[in-house]
């Protein structure tokens, strides 16, 4: 056998590789990947708004659902709702909104800077 043939194949492999991998870019930029942001995800209905550590095997985990709360005890063996449909605190208008993590490490050091 021929080296160009070795040649060949690898060239091919790293080709067919390159267009797999840019389809799913593609895919994912338009809004067709897991956990896609874009136009086609849905809305989440279920977050963790804090969790505690209780000792070294129970957690305690504050779950919102559709603006109602649950207090939850997570062990290694079970789970237990300590207080259900605890209403949830109404958003502050005033308050400043979450840092985006789209800033970029200059925006951070500026914004750290002591002002004469």
């Amino acid at each position: 056998m021929d080296a160009t043939i070795y040649i060949r194949f690898i060239l091919t492999l790293i080709l067919v590789l390159g267009i797999i991998l840019g389809l799913s870019w593609a895919m994912k930029r338009l809004g067709f990947g897991v956990g896609a942001a874009g136009a086609l995800a849905r809305r989440k209905r279920v977050r963790i708004i804090e969790s505690s550590m209780i000792d070294g095997r129970h957690r305690a985990v504050l779950i919102r659902r559709d603006d109602v709360e649950h207090l939850v005890l997570i062990g290694p063996n079970t789970s237990q709702v300590i207080e259900r449909g605890i209403s949830a605190p109404a958003e502050d208008p005033s308050a400043p909104p979450p840092q985006s993590l789209g800033m970029t490490f200059r925006q951070m050091l500026s914004k750290n800077e002591p002002q004469p």
